[in-house]
C-alpha cells in the first residue's frame, strides 16, 4: 500500500492510521459511552469510571476536531452541552466491538492460564 500523509504525518497502514482516530486509553470508552445516543458532559462522565475531567475534555476536543462527534451548545439558562457521535463514529462499532471480544477472549485466557502452540 502507498503511504498516506495527513496533517503532515504519514501512516504506513490503514489500521495505524484508523488507531490514530480511535486510540489510546479514552477514545474507544468515549465512542462506546456515546453509542446509544447523546450525552451532556456529567452523564459523560459518570459513563466512564476512572477518567479525569482534564482528560475527557481532551479527548472530546480531539474527537470534535477528528470530525468523531459534535459538540451541541442550547441557548438555555444555564447554558446546555450535548455530544453526538457522527457517522465516522458511528461506523467505527463494528470495529470496537471486534477489539472487545477479542481484549475478553485474551483475558479469559491469561485467567485460564491457556497455553497455545509454539507458546
Amino acid at each position: 500500500m502507498q503511504d498516506f500523509i495527513h496533517d503532515k504525518r504519514v501512516y504506513y497502514s490503514p489500521i495505524e492510521f484508523a488507531m490514530a482516530y480511535i486510540g489510546g486509553t479514552w477514545k474507544i470508552p468515549v465512542i462506546r459511552a456515546l453509542a446509544n445516543g447523546p450525552l451532556r458532559y456529567g452523564d459523560l462522565k459518570n459513563a466512564i469510571p476512572h477518567i479525569t475531567d482534564k482528560m475527557l475534555n481532551t479527548q472530546l476536543r480531539d474527537l470534535e476536531k477528528k470530525r468523531m462527534l459534535t459538540r451541541t451548545t442550547f441557548r438555555e439558562k444555564p447554558p446546555r452541552v450535548e455530544y453526538t457521535l457522527t457517522e465516522r463514529a458511528i461506523q467505527s462499532m463494528p470495529a470496537i466491538e471486534a477489539l472487545e471480544a477479542y481484549g475478553r477472549k485474551l483475558m479469559d485466557w491469561e485467567v485460564e492460564g491457556i497455553v497455545e502452540k509454539g507458546d
